[in-house]
């Protein structure tokens, strides 16, 4: 069952975070709307039943509420992706530029994770425990 919670970001450059994300990733292109002058009006990207939604990052509608990273300072909030091997997907990451904060390595309550920044600073951690079921995956 596809997930009813869909994290929303903006990014300064939403075209190359779009295939950014794609090859470091491994997310999936589900929707891209371009808008004027290259701009990214909004974009929907997968990964297995979960989903990311993404535009270019701007003032008006809801830009007004949502900011990004760099003009944060820092992120605000993280996201986590299940999956199955998380060694491979870390090094895929790493070798797209991806920074990475905390090495693979097991966690007390199962199941392996790491966490890494995006182009932008975005902060996402991969792990193989599945909180639905409480089980590695």
């Amino acid at each position: 069952m596809p997930s009813s919670l869909i994290p929303s970001f903006f990014y300064r450059d939403a075209p190359r975070a779009i295939d950014w994300l794609c090859d470091a990733f491994g997310l999936e292109r589900h929707l891209v709307v371009e808008g004027e002058g290259g701009r990214i009006d909004h974009a929907e990207l997968t990964c297995g039943t979960g989903m990311l939604m993404l535009g270019s990052a701007r003032e008006e509608g809801y830009g007004e509420f949502i900011t990004t990273v760099a003009e944060a300072g820092k992120a605000t909030c993280g996201v986590y992706l299940v999956l199955a091997d998380v060694d491979a997907h870390a090094a895929r990451a790493r070798a797209a530029g991806a920074e990475i904060l905390r090495e693979p390595e097991d966690q007390p309550y199962g199941g392996r994770l790491y966490s890494c920044r995006d182009l932008e600073g975005n902060v996402w951690s991969f792990g193989s425990y599945d909180p639905w079921t409480g089980a590695e995956v």
